[in-house]
């Protein structure tokens, strides 16, 4: 069996009693970064083998993760923030296991994208997940192509490339298009601030902007 086990995005006491109860009866639990993790498997006093798993390995260790799991195993598999598989390593182990037949459950849980899209005040009854967009190679062509997109759209960015990104959001969608970026979410400085992509640029070109960062631009109308 292997789970997927959503974790905290900031508050540690957001994760489910069934969350907690999995990652106490697994065998071990694969990390994204095993520092993070084990802070926090420390606060709920869960004693587990952490092994890592991430962008780097993921290919490497995966045909043994499956003979674990063919053999009986049941494991855990865990990211630093959020639900894996969700700009997260997961979706090679899952493709695996359903292929040689090893059961797969997600747990509901934390996703950063719900919480910045409910709160932003752009509508939520459509709407497409793009995540970080690339970085160069293919970066200009994602945005032309999604200049027509009607949709709300969710991206997530890095707090030292917001205001670049907020700059070239301006030049392929207009300065009054609406957006609303979250920051530090469920953490001590969470912080929303909504408006047209000129006023949200501006709020955040003058000041110092911590913390991984969720935009949701409205759609075309």
């Amino acid at each position: 069996m292997l789970y997927l086990v959503p974790t905290p995005i900031g508050n540690l006491k957001d994760i489910t009693l069934r969350a907690i109860e999995v990652l106490k009866e697994v065998d071990f639990i694969l990390a994204e970064d095993t520092r993070t993790t084990s802070h926090l498997l420390d606060h709920y006093q869960i004693n587990k083998q952490l092994s890592p798993y991430h962008q780097h390995n993921e290919h490497k260790v995966l045909q043994h993760l499956v003979n674990q799991l063919l053999g009986g195993k049941k494991i855990a598999l865990v990211t630093d923030a959020g639900t894996p598989g969700i700009s997260d390593p997961a979706f090679l182990l899952v493709r695996e296991c359903i292929k040689v037949d090893v059961k797969v459950e997600c747990l509901p849980g934390a996703t950063a994208f719900v919480p910045a899209l409910v709160n932003s005040g752009i509508p939520t009854n459509r709407f497409c997940f793009e995540g970080f967009l690339p970085i160069k190679k293919g970066r200009q062509t994602m945005l032309k192509k999604l200049t027509g997109e009607e949709r709300a759209m969710i991206f997530y960015e890095s707090p030292m490339r917001l205001v670049k990104t907020l700059e070239e959001f301006i030049t392929y969608f207009g300065e009054e298009r609406q957006c609303s970026v979250s920051r530090e979410l469920t953490k001590m400085f969470e912080e929303t601030k909504r408006g047209t992509l000129k006023e949200v640029h501006e709020y955040f070109g003058s000041k110092t902007v911590k913390g991984e960062i969720v935009i949701i631009l409205a759609g075309k109308e």
